[in-house]
């Protein structure tokens, strides 16, 4: 483990701002040479961030997991100065899509928790492999005798969000509506969102959640979106803005980071063979595998949200009450400090204590959920899929542009079964 010499901070944590260049094709497709130089010139940043938006960017891993910890730091954007944030989010009903454990501080964030944790803690997640499993295969029987494919659509895509679609008890066949409409709601790229295109799109979600909720109480089922509906209408532990912005944190954040995953860790397999061919010869390096993905090039990029509730210091910067601070999750497990040789992809890495699933109170609860798809859908794709191989050169894969980092398409081929 290397050591970083005491130092102040760089021009950066100064007057002026650094810019994450999301208009830039280069930057998006490998934002990794830009953050290794924001990290060693400086532990905290100003920066202008996805959306325009002003951000103050802690680079190290050290300080990264202490500020995941730190009650100072708030997730509740309504804490934040910078009215933009609030500007890029529905202008109506905002009540309810802020009202979920995701932008919640205790002692809410505690109740809302503890609602849904029971559905995904490791003992139950572990009961759902066998079904996992079984939609795995079926996404591989389709695609295996055409011996080509786009991994995103065929597969890394419809797999988790049926996953959550069943285990929530929402409709799968309406899962391309809700696609379409999370993808208004949270990509970013350079420009601030269109305030027409976010109001358009919650309106849709909106609609289309209270309408769950309505057939949910005619008709309540063995799934967790009945038993939400219970907690609100029968127990009174969720308001009615409450329960709609939870069915959306477990709509979207149920599938749209363990699509990147899945397909984040395909295209890092595929794009480094020596990686490829020792997890062929040894599956059982798999778990370890899908923990590189997520430290490596992981699906949240550059990192968590936290807003300061009061001034705060973070590696001798002194950060004001408000500031929006970006605890950079994607450049601090890439510190050598903490990770020998961390831009080397190792799927036998020991000791990887990436904060790719944040830290603290706020903790990934998908966490197991996510660990078991990619461990299934990868591995099965590597076993059903001989010869698997990209169809474009690495460089060629389209990436998302900000926030959520996964390609946006994986188009490969492979030896047709059959």
């Amino acid at each position: 483990m290397t050591t970083r010499s005491d130092q102040p901070p760089g021009p950066g944590a100064g007057e002026r701002p650094v810019l994450l260049p999301y208009a830039d094709p280069a930057f998006v497709a490998d934002p990794f040479p830009l953050y290794r130089h924001l990290r060693e010139e400086a532990p905290v940043h100003r920066a202008v961030i996805a959306g325009g938006l002003d951000a103050w960017l802690v680079t190290r891993h050290e300080d990264a997991l202490e500020a995941l910890s730190d009650p100072r730091l708030g997730s509740d954007v309504r804490d934040a100065t910078d009215t933009r944030l609030l500007r890029q989010l529905p202008d109506t009903e905002r009540e309810a899509m802020l009202g979920n454990m995701l932008r919640s501080d205790p002692p809410d964030h505690t109740r809302l928790r503890r609602l849904v944790s029971q559905a995904f803690t490791a003992h139950r997640v572990a009961g759902m492999r066998p079904r996992v499993q079984a939609l795995t295969d079926r996404l591989l029987d389709e695609v295996a005798p055409a011996g080509r494919a786009d991994l995103v659509a065929d597969f890394a895509l419809p797999l988790p969000v049926t996953v959550i679609s069943e285990l929530l008890g929402v409709p799968v066949d309406d899962r391309h509506d809700f696609q379409r409409w999370t993808d208004r709601l949270i990509t970013r790229g350079a420009e601030p969102p269109d305030p027409a295109v976010v109001n358009e799109a919650w309106q849709h979600m909106r609609g289309y959640i209270t309408g769950l909720i309505r057939d949910k109480r005619a008709h309540p089922g063995d799934d967790l979106l009945s038993a939400l509906v219970t907690a609100r209408d029968e127990e009174r532990r969720l308001t009615g803005d409450e329960l709609i912005a939870m069915v959306f944190l477990l709509l979207a954040a149920g599938y749209i980071t363990t699509v990147n995953l899945i397909a984040g860790g395909l295209a890092m397999l595929l794009a480094h063979p020596a990686q490829l061919g020792l997890l062929r010869s040894d599956p059982g390096l798999l778990p370890g595998a899908v923990e590189e993905f997520l430290r490596y090039d992981g699906p949240v990029n550059p990192g968590i949200a936290r807003f300061a509730r009061e001034d705060v210091e973070i590696a001798g910067v002194r950060i004001p009450r408000g500031s929006t601070v970006l605890i950079a999750s994607a450049i601090a497990d890439r510190d050598p400090v903490r990770f020998p040789d961390p831009d080397r992809l190792d799927i036998t890495r020991r000791d990887n204590a990436h904060l790719a699933f944040g830290h603290g109170i706020h903790y990934c609860l998908g966490a197991p959920l996510a660990r078991l798809e990619g461990e299934i859908a990868i591995g099965t794709a590597l076993r059903r899929l001989p010869g698997l191989a990209l169809a474009v050169r690495p460089h060629e894969i389209p990436w998302r542009p900000g926030g959520l980092r996964g390609p946006l398409t994986l188009p490969v081929t492979f030896t047709p079964a059959g």
